[in-house]
């Protein structure tokens, strides 16, 4: 793309003036400086023939130069005060989102660098929408990690994010003839002007062999580790800025190399395949995000990252401590250590064997300290989620983290013995190793086992934790167990993607409120103000027509942006119930049909999400969406009454276009199923009203907002229990329910897939039949209170006060609070202010 043209030509621009350090300088002049130096140096280009994507890395050389300036005298200030203890948050996932607009806001030069941007002859806009989504995360627990290092370095609260740096993370999803079809996401391809590398910190991670014992020149029996072989952890470090602070964290990605890249001998001999064999199998365990673990080879993948990545992660962190002083014995005073789920439970083996074999610490003091940094986040309530691996394929890979898991559980069998007596089926339930068939490492155990706390996410998840996954665990250890409720960050989820609403609520509170968000309290007397709503209702409809716009250019078509937005967008799965969604505007298009002249409020359904590659119900659920769109939105008896959307590649970046649009908010997952959801908390913030059970942090929005700005259906969490012990039946629902059994008959019939009956079989069947995640039992509840959304929505005044309300009483939800919270009960450590 070559430079804009404004009141000069081309052939006349000149480099701008250089006012600042090219490298720190925060006006204007210093910022374009900077750019131009970039384009020349970095990329090659000048102002004049440069393209989009040479302009957006040059933009982005600038920015980084100035995190880089605060990161490092973040932490050589933390490194040398050894009494500091930083966080460090192991996680599998990290789903940063695009990067610069968001480190603008933090480093507070968004406008003076959209000004420098347009005043060389650019469009901002365009610069902001080159970047490439970082595909590092599935979903919502990547996007946590994301939040969580962005508010502790907003905090000040030193801390290093730990994961892996996919070449491929999740892929990019298109929609083809209505199905899922799945796509490489190449993030990298153009360069990511955020990272360096740091290949003077690599280490070295085993794998494979077997161990051996000895005895050392004081007696002391020894375990040495043979290795097949070794996969060497390069470092990729990305800044993380917090807003409005002199502080500045970072992000540190693994990427695996082989030890010796090419092997000359093979290749000289004539065994080409030989040659890079191990370089191939080395950099295969970064290659991609959760590789289908369905066969033997994919499970072998996923322990390889896991442990890669942890390894890797734990190395480093005895790296810097020993480097700056500390003994090996106290490296708890030095690190608290976060395990994001399951998925970096081997920590707690791996750092016994590095305690053990690498310092030869005795075995209590190692669990000791081992005790004192780990802790351990659950995310789920479903047994199937909690991972395990075969011991055989423990043994096969990890030889030396197997005997020492043995050596844990036998120590923590007996001491569960002596605290309950001849309870065999508490040993069992309790043991790290599942025993009841082919023999499995329980994770989540070991997680529990080797962490001094241990939380849920959610009130309701941390309640439904404590009385039924790990009730064992809780009579073990009550004092371990605590509720941290998620949150988000509101710099990116309202500061940066709603600016019209940003805009209003500084002009009506002041500025102080992306830092605390509970300032957002101050709100709640401008919901009684008609003027005030009269402006926050424009600014939804321009984030409406914005997001109708996009609409129409990613899938054809159009949509109102007068009628309602009622939106779902989240991974597709069973128990989120996208189908139950699905179910109620078949009902309402039955309606239509029945009576075209009908008074029916103008809906638009917007989906969004993305199923796993494997999971054939998720994919035919996104089928029967886009299929019921076809029908119902080419129907000229429907009037554009209802229009049905599936807007493909959901992730962070077409998040921030969809969440400032919405009028309603769906959650409407089976209660006792989602852990807590931050999708809830970002419409909310957003000032769309909820319809949801009383599922995950839906209750504590409920809570915080006001049951009167809030639509409730559908079972509690005990009813749920207690309907099935009572032997539910979802097909007498179907059989006396009339409505409910007109909308899966018009699925059965073939109305929705050119007449073929049996495209949706399998969804229908399983509702009828099994029904696990009770969309029969909820549906009436759930048709009777959209009606009564329908009504709230003719009500204008009434909906855009429920709306100012969510918006005012979201405070609770911001990251902010969560790791404050995190800082105080668990982690124990305090801020570290930069000047």
């Amino acid at each position: 793309m070559a430079g804009k043209t404004g009141p000069d030509s081309p052939g006349q621009k000149r480099a701008p003036a250089k006012t600042g350090d090219v490298r720190t300088g925060m006006d204007v002049n210093s910022l374009k400086f900077a750019i131009t130096e970039h384009l020349f140096y970095q990329q090659g280009r000048n102002i004049v023939n440069t393209s989009l994507n040479d302009l957006y890395m040059a933009v982005s050389f600038t920015v980084r130069d100035r995190l880089r300036q605060r990161e490092h005298r973040t932490m050589n200030a933390v490194f040398e005060n050894r009494h500091t203890r930083l966080v460090s948050y192991l996680s599998a996932e990290f789903l940063l989102g695009p990067q610069l607009g968001i480190n603008l806001i933090n480093l507070g030069i968004y406008d003076v660098m959209k000004q420098a941007v347009q005043e060389l002859g650019f469009d901002f806009d365009e610069v902001l929408a080159q970047e490439e989504e970082p595909g590092l995360g599935n979903g919502g627990l990547g996007r946590l990690a994301a939040c969580y290092i962005n508010s502790l370095a907003a905090r000040e609260i030193p801390a290093i994010g730990y994961g892996i740096r996919y070449e491929f993370g999740i892929f990019d999803q298109v929609i083809r003839d209505g199905w899922q079809v799945e796509i490489a996401d190449r993030w990298l391809r153009f360069g990511n002007p955020w990272e360096s590398a740091r290949p003077e910190l690599s280490v070295n991670v085993r794998f494979g062999g077997h161990t051996e014992r000895y005895v050392d020149a004081t007696g002391r029996a020894c375990v040495i580790w043979k290795q097949d072989y070794i996969v060497k952890g390069v470092p990729w470090d990305t800044p993380i800025m917090g807003y409005n602070v002199n502080s500045c964290n970072f992000l540190r990605l693994w990427q695996s190399e082989s030890e010796e890249a090419f092997d000359f001998s093979s290749f000289n001999q004539g065994d080409y395949y030989r040659a890079v064999e191990y370089q191939v199998k080395s950099e295969n365990i970064c290659k991609v995000l959760y590789p289908n673990d369905e066969m033997i080879e994919g499970k072998k993948l996923r322990l390889k990252q896991q442990y890669f990545f942890v390894s890797c992660s734990l190395q480093d962190m005895m790296n810097i401590h020993v480097r700056t002083g500390g003994k090996p014995e106290e490296f708890h005073r030095r690190w608290a250590v976060q395990l994001n789920d399951t998925h970096p439970a081997v920590s707690v083996a791996e750092l016994m064997r590095i305690l053990v074999d690498e310092y030869m610490i005795d075995w209590d003091t190692a669990w000791d300290v081992t005790c004192k940094t780990f802790s351990y986040t659950n995310h789920t309530l479903l047994p199937e989620a909690l991972e395990k691996w075969s011991v055989g394929l423990f043994k096969y890979l990890l030889p030396r983290l197997l005997e020492i898991i043995y050596e844990i559980n036998h120590r923590f069998l007996a001491e569960v013995s002596v605290r309950f007596p001849g309870d065999e089926g508490r040993l069992s339930r309790m043991s790290l190793i599942d025993e009841s068939g082919e023999r499995y490492v329980r994770m989540a155990n070991l997680a529990c086992v080797g962490s001094s706390a241990i939380n849920g996410v959610a009130a309701l998840h941390t309640e439904l934790l404590k009385k039924h996954l790990l009730h064992d665990w809780v009579e073990m250890y009550p004092h371990r167990f605590h509720n941290v409720t998620n949150g988000v960050t509101p710099r990116r989820f309202l500061l940066l993607s709603n600016p019209g609403l940003s805009r209003l609520i500084t002009d009506s509170i002041g500025d102080r409120w992306p830092g605390n968000l509970d300032e957002l309290r101050k709100l709640e007397p401008f919901a009684g103000d008609a003027a005030f709503r009269e402006k926050f209702r424009k600014v939804k409809l321009e984030n409406k027509e914005h997001l109708a716009k996009l609409i129409r250019e990613r899938t054809g078509i159009a949509v109102d942006p007068s009628s309602m937005f009622d939106i779902q967008v989240k991974r597709i799965h069973e128990y989120k119930r996208q189908h139950l969604n699905v179910l109620h505007i078949i009902s309402l298009y039955l309606r239509i049909k029945d009576d075209p002249d009908i008074d029916m409020v103008p809906r638009t359904f917007i989906f969004g999400g993305k199923a796993a590659p494997g999971y054939d119900t998720a994919k035919r659920i996104i089928k029967l969406i886009t299929s019921v769109g076809d029908v119902v939105n080419n129907d000229p008896d429907v009037k554009d009454r209802l229009k049905v959307v599936f807007f493909p590649d959901f992730n962070v970046k077409n998040g921030q276009h969809i969440y400032p649009a919405a009028d309603l908010s769906e959650q409407i997952s089976l209660a006792g199923k989602e852990a807590s959801g931050t999708g809830n908390m970002k419409f909310a913030m957003n000032g769309a009203l909820t319809i949801g059970t009383l599922d995950g942090a839906n209750i504590e929005i409920r809570e915080e907002v006001g049951e009167e700005n809030f639509f409730l259906f559908g079972l509690t969490a005990p009813q749920v229990e207690e309907t099935r012990r009572s032997g539910y039946d979802p097909g007498f629902i179907y059989r006396y329910n009339e409505g409910l059994r007109r909308v899966i008959d018009l699925i059965s019939s073939g109305t929705f897939s050119g007449g073929d009956g049996t495209l949706f079989r399998s969804v229908t069947d399983s509702l009828v039949w099994h029904d696990p995640f009770m969309l029969m039992a909820d549906y009436p509840l759930y048709t009777v209170c959209q009606d009564l959304v329908s009504g709230t929505w003719r009500n204008t005044g009434r909906w855009d006060t429920m709306a100012v309300m969510n918006v005012a009483r979201t405070g609770r939800f911001s990251s902010d609070r969560s790791i404050r919270e995190y800082c105080e009960r668990i982690w124990k450590v305090k801020p570290f202010r930069m000047k």
